[in-house]
């Protein structure tokens, strides 16, 4: 039974829980994208699918309609896949399990998906909707956008007349994006070698942190467990000698990693386990705003493979303790907009390499270049290698919008005061679709969606119901 048929409007929920029923995780999206070459089909509307999995669809303007500015509807197709620790389900072949709590719906256990899945389910009601009255719509629904737009980055746009987009990627009603961040995704890699050590074992567990989103919740003051795990790992090292074996936590560049830990064999256990011990129960002072679930747990531990040799120790240690992470500018132009960040979103270790991946973010790219810069210097000090991949553009701001003005003026009509334009610390499509749209004019909206990219992710209903009347009204006046 459908747990979201009762809600409004109902052709919005309907086409959200039948895709929340695909798994469409990031290069997971080959379901969802043919499921949504089967809704154009069914409906004889153009389609196209690339071997990316992006679509379009199309839809002729209303006739009697056919001079009108095309509107391009965008957002993608993939989603965050988070779970929390008790969560048994397999998100690459199990869909979501939904429930409705008062105005919220959320994922039992998971991320919602609602980060881009209700773009879609708007896109799709309008244009499953033949009563209203639209000029050409041009869906674009891309892929890969969580992990470096490698979707859009692939787009053949040759299809696309138009050259107004709304893109439908926000996260709080009421605020018109007009711009935001470029960024990429940097991965130091750093050689290890392992050598045996007569030592004991400890693992050292940090957890419980709030985590988010790398870009729109950097400013939030939240810790970083990566980043904590190095804290810790240094405090064990100057209690006494210690190779490390090896280091993990994060799961996606782009979100604030929850959990992270590591197995070392130290020379005197009881001090590496005390200097650890204290130091988390600073951190839990540190960080008792933000953090309140902040947990560092040390543990006897047996060693699963050879320790890393007292070098590779040390280099790894240097990254972790050295590395920039959260904000290094905020913008002059824009008070309280941050500038320019990174965000040490995974941390992996293996046999002969241990590899910190960073979430880059900048509006402005000479900054994103200085980061790159600083990174790859410091891995090149300890003989690694810095890998930058998903490099994109940022989305200007565009002082001329008419599509800004006519939706601040639908705006006012209908909430009955000014909506806030602004500028993100995030990374949206735009900036990659303006660039090969030339003269593309673009907002980006959404309704409320709160905790994206974590398991307590939720998305409000009325907002949903608003902003769905707000964008019907604004095809029928583009019309």
């Amino acid at each position: 039974m459908a747990v979201l048929d009762q809600l409004e409007p109902q052709s919005v929920f309907r086409f959200f829980e039948e895709l929340s029923a695909i798994p469409h995780g990031s290069g997971n999206t080959g379901a969802i994208s043919d499921w949504c070459v089967a809704f154009a089909r069914e409906r004889g509307l153009e389609v196209h699918q690339d071997e990316l999995h992006n679509v379009i669809i199309i839809k002729e303007a209303t006739p009697g309609h056919e001079a009108a500015e095309p509107l391009i509807l965008q957002g993608h197709l993939d989603m965050v896949c988070e779970k929390t620790a008790d969560c048994a389900k397999d998100m690459s072949r199990e869909g979501l399990d939904l429930v409705v709590d008062g105005d919220t719906v959320y994922a039992k256990g998971t991320t919602l998906g609602g980060d881009d899945g209700i773009a879609v389910a708007i896109a799709l009601a309008l244009l499953d909707d033949d009563s209203l009255v639209h000029p050409r719509l041009e869906a674009v629904f891309t892929t890969e956008e969580e992990v470096g737009m490698d979707g859009v980055r692939g787009l053949d746009v040759s299809p696309l007349k138009g050259r107004t987009l709304l893109n439908l990627d926000s996260e709080a009603e009421g605020v018109f994006t007009v711009s935001c961040a470029g960024g990429s995704r940097a991965a130091c890699v750093l050689p290890v070698t392992r050598a045996p050590y007569d030592g004991a074992c400890l693992r050292v567990a940090v957890s419980g942190l709030t985590g988010g989103h790398s870009g729109s919740e950097i400013n939030k003051g939240r810790a970083n467990a990566d980043m904590l795990l190095g804290r810790l790992l240094e405090a064990a090292a100057a209690a006494g000698e210690l190779r490390l074996v090896h280091a993990q936590g994060g799961l996606k560049d782009n979100a604030i990693p929850v959990a992270a830990e590591a197995v070392m064999a130290v020379a005197d256990a009881g001090a590496a386990r005390t200097a650890m011990e204290q130091l988390g129960e600073a951190l839990k002072r540190e960080y008792h705003v933000t953090e309140p679930g902040l947990t560092v747990v040390v543990t006897d531990a047996a060693a699963e493979e050879v320790p890393m040799d007292q070098v590779s120790t040390d280099r790894a240690l240097c990254l972790l303790s050295c590395a920039p992470n959260g904000i290094q500018a905020m913008s002059m132009d824009l008070p309280g907009l941050v500038q320019t960040s990174l965000n040490l979103g995974i941390l992996e270790t293996e046999t002969d390499s241990m590899t910190a991946t960073f979430c880059v973010r900048s509006s402005v790219s000479s900054q994103k270049e200085m980061l790159h810069s600083r990174l790859k210097r410091l891995a090149e000090q300890m003989d690694g290698e810095l890998r930058v991949t998903g490099d994109y553009p940022a989305w200007e701001y565009r002082a001329d919008s008419p599509l800004r003005e006519r939706m601040v003026e639908l705006f006012r009509e209908q909430y009955g005061k000014e909506p806030q334009v602004e500028a993100i610390h995030a990374g949206l499509e735009c900036g990659i679709l303006a660039g090969k749209l030339p003269g593309l004019d673009c907002v980006s909206i959404g309704p409320d969606l709160t905790e994206i990219h974590t398991p307590r992710e939720r998305m409000h209903i009325a907002s949903v119901q608003r902003v769905w009347r707000f964008v019907t009204e604004l095809v029928r006046r583009s019309a």
